[in-house]
């Protein structure tokens, strides 16, 4: 009888228990020059807008889950099993309840090892990372995540979309159907911004976050003034009308840029433009959003897609646990279920627009959006027919022209779980 009453008082409290959640904002824009990634090597040269680590936790009672965004371009599938390795050391935290994404603007640092950028862009990387500078990133983000979870309080959960049309297929064709990087009006594009809004009970805001597909390639090569680019120009123009922290989850921009691209400078640049084109519609759907939910579930998991490795391709050894003796890819998947109508799903790729769309077409749930550059960068991933094609993502990916629709299928699955 004792042990009924027990599991019904544990019942009780489950379901009483109450959504907390918290936002904390860190700046870790370098104080030396650094080697900038995304385009050829280059050294900064100064400063033009601040970068940041943006930290949302979430917490139902029962599942405790973390959400980054970072103002950096992409890092290694193994530093993040590194940070993930000293995060649970330092506070228990379990590597599937943290996902660590990038803006991917090209005009920010180099963060840790090459990985397997390495084995397609050797030339870029015949210096040595900034160790102190990826130690430094890395310690910030386990303080922030400490600090997240001392400021856990009660909050509201509003999900919801708008669109944007300031970006586009960048993958431009010749009268000879050659393929190049360049702005095609004429391909697929995903104009959707997934939004989550968290407040307190009161109604003040506590985080925003906006999902959208775009490179950080508003600024081309030549400049070496480190920079969010229009992603983290957009948070911040967001973050001061918003009045709290805005996470840019970039999406699957692995063939879509933004409208206005590769400009030498910032004399040239027209990045303000994004602040309309993108942040005041994110800032209009956000007033516009349905009612909190009330109350939210967490659920988080992960399947894992084995693929066939490209043949000819050397795989680096720091990523050993990415590949199987048979020469399969692991491509670790994620999923994030928010009660039953909304689902984050993510993968360590700078996947083509096609595929996240054909699985949001396909979805069970009401809201579903695909976070990419998550936990580290496994390559592009171009849809079946783009291999035959060619053009520059065809030569950056490890997988073989079956892998998007594998991928497809393995998300499907996650998301009817």
């Amino acid at each position: 009888m004792a042990t009924r009453i027990l599991a019904l008082l544990l019942i009780s409290l489950a379901a009483s228990a109450q959504f907390r959640a918290a936002a904390v904002k860190i700046d870790i824009t370098p104080t030396t020059p650094q080697w900038l990634l995304g385009y050829g090597a280059r050294q900064s040269t100064g400063v033009h807008d601040p970068l940041f680590h943006r930290i949302v936790a979430l917490d139902d009672g029962t599942t405790q889950f973390y959400l980054i965004s970072t103002d950096i371009a992409l890092f290694s599938p193994a530093f993040y099993e590194e940070f993930c390795k000293e995060l649970k050391q330092q506070t228990g935290i379990d590597r599937l309840n943290v996902w660590w994404t990038v803006t991917h603007t090209h005009s920010a640092p180099e963060l840790g090892p090459a990985g397997l950028a390495r084995a397609f862009l050797a030339g870029r990387y015949d210096h040595e990372p900034d160790w102190e500078y990826a130690r430094l990133v890395k310690q910030k983000l386990i303080f922030g995540i400490q600090d997240a979870r001392t400021k856990l309080e009660p909050a509201r959960l509003s999900v919801g979309a708008t669109t944007s049309n300031a970006n586009i297929n960048r993958r431009a064709r010749d009268d000879k159907g050659r393929i190049a990087l360049g702005l095609n009006p004429d391909g697929p594009v995903d104009h959707q911004v997934g939004l989550l809004r968290l407040d307190r009970a009161d109604g003040s805001p506590i985080a925003l976050l906006a999902n959208y597909a775009m490179h950080g390639t508003v600024l081309s090569g030549k400049n070496q003034l480190i920079s969010g680019d229009a992603p983290g120009i957009v948070a911040n123009y967001v973050e001061q009308k918003f009045g709290a922290p805005m996470l840019f989850l970039n999406s699957s921009a692995g063939d879509i840029a933004p409208l206005y691209s590769v400009y030498d400078d910032f004399k040239k640049v027209r990045i303000s433009e994004f602040n309309v084109l993108l942040g005041d519609r994110i800032l209009q759907a956000s007033r516009d959003l349905p009612a909190a939910s009330t109350p939210v579930r967490l659920k988080a998991g992960e399947l894992v897609l084995e693929t066939p490795l490209r043949p000819g391709l050397q795989w680096p050894e720091e990523l050993a646990a990415y590949l199987t003796p048979q020469s399969q890819v692991r491509l670790p998947v994620r999923f994030l279920r928010i009660n039953a109508d909304t689902a984050l799903w993510s993968a360590p790729l700078e996947l083509f627009c096609e595929i996240a769309m054909e699985v949001r077409a396909k979805s069970p749930m009401k809201n579903t959006f695909y976070v990419g550059y998550a936990n580290g960068w496994l390559g592009y991933l171009p849809t079946a027919k783009a291999f035959p094609e060619g053009g520059y993502e065809t030569t950056v990916t490890p997988f073989t022209p079956p892998a998007g629709a594998a991928l497809a299928e393995v998300a499907l699955q996650g998301l009817r779980k």
